[in-house]
């Protein structure tokens, strides 16, 4: 009996791997998803001595934007975010991800800055509240302050269409 036991692990497990290797990548479960943001308070990225909490997002819908300079995918996702930062068809605000806050400043001067306000998490701790993984990862709040979707990777035109919109327009209704 005892040498099937390999066997009869092996069966159970299979279903798990191929329900594993089958998922979208870009989509990880968040436990906060329908639950109010993190309370946090920060250094805006710009200005140190303007502390930002979640009170700044509270009202409106909201792109919370999780990145950093050394983060390859939040350049790749840059160029999209300064082009719906100029449509103007939402606010983004960006957390600046265990940076150096000379390479941040920098990096918004010569690449543009899309973000309204810019937080700066010099240690990290506001992102693990926030469940991050790595950057980028980007947040869609309502305006109660409630997060409805999380994206991981870097964000463009296709994912902003085809998921942030349609959530965005269902809440409004």
């Amino acid at each position: 009996m005892t040498k099937f036991i390999p066997i009869i692990i092996f069966t159970i497990m299979l279903p798990i791997f191929f329900v594993g290797l089958s998922r979208n990548k870009s989509e990880l479960p968040s436990p906060l998803i329908g639950k109010t943001i993190p309370s946090f308070s920060l250094p805006s990225l710009l200005d140190p001595s303007i502390t930002i909490d979640q009170k700044s997002i509270n009202g409106k819908f909201v792109l919370f934007n999780v990145w950093a300079t050394w983060c390859v995918g939040c350049r790749e996702e840059h160029e999209f975010l300064m082009d719906l930062s100029q449509r103007k068809e939402i606010t983004i605000i960006g957390l600046n991800w265990r940076d150096n806050r000379a390479d941040a400043l920098n990096w918004l001067v010569n690449l543009g800055n899309p973000y309204e306000i810019s937080i700066e998490d010099k240690l990290g701790r506001t992102a693990i509240d926030w469940g991050v993984y790595g950057a980028p990862e980007t947040f869609l709040i309502n305006s109660n302050g409630i997060i409805i979707h999380k994206h991981l990777g870097p964000l463009s035109e296709e994912d902003w269409n085809g998921d942030f919109k349609p959530l965005i327009m269902a809440k409004q209704r």
